[in-house]
């Protein structure tokens, strides 16, 4: 099967995301954390987030809202016409096409909050990730994997939010996601209960040498 796509070259995601190399001791840290559909990385990011300070970073999608999600909270929720409109202005850090839909990062929020000393955290896909990291390779890349892909695939029809032939192409894209990731990301933590898992999230970015 044909992998997500991303619509920007390195060079290009290089040359708009303008981040020295050079990063000050005062400038923040990047951390991205990604992982299958159905994985629970909301869930694992909002824990995180009750226990250290870090700005997270809301991507703009072409996708419906899902049930309980908020304009401006989870995402921002857009037209293919105006993503298009963003991706050609250069207002994104990094976007890529995932089942069919559209997900990118604002740029300029990330850099004022690194500029400043803060903590972001972006909650993207594989290829996205890969786009920041070229661009700014302190950045720490963590990829949440499933415990089992018949788990993941329990997770997904709990849902009840999509078809049997989603079902089938999100598994088949977990596959790919986590091979990729086990090869170019930082660390892959298995996401098999909740508190152990934020408890090594908390570790790795203390200690992201360790």
């Amino acid at each position: 099967m044909e992998s997500p796509s991303t619509g920007a070259s390195a060079d290009s995601v290089h040359d708009s995301v303008r981040f020295s190399s050079n990063s000050s001791a005062e400038t923040g840290s990047l951390i991205v954390i990604s992982g299958p559909s159905g994985v629970g990385k909301s869930t694992v990011v909002a824990r995180l987030h009750e226990r250290m300070p870090f700005h997270f970073s809301v991507s703009v999608t072409t996708r419906r809202p899902r049930k309980g999600e908020r304009e401006g909270v989870d995402y921002y929720f857009v037209s293919v016409p105006e993503f298009e409109r963003l991706v050609e202005m250069g207002e994104l850090l990094e976007w890529a096409e995932y089942s069919g839909r559209s997900y990118g990062t604002p740029r300029e929020p990330v850099l004022a909050k690194l500029e400043v000393g803060e903590h972001v955290l972006l909650d993207i896909e594989n290829l996205g990730a890969m786009q920041v990291k070229r661009s700014y390779p302190q950045a720490l890349t963590i990829f949440l994997a499933p415990p089992s892909r018949s788990e993941l695939e329990r997770r997904l029809r709990s849902r009840g939010d999509t078809d049997e032939a989603d079902i089938q192409m999100r598994l088949e894209v977990a596959d790919w996601q986590e091979q990729m990731a086990r090869e170019d990301f930082d660390r892959v933590v298995v996401n098999d209960d909740l508190e152990r898992v934020v408890d090594e999230i908390v570790r790795i970015i203390d200690h992201p040498s360790h």
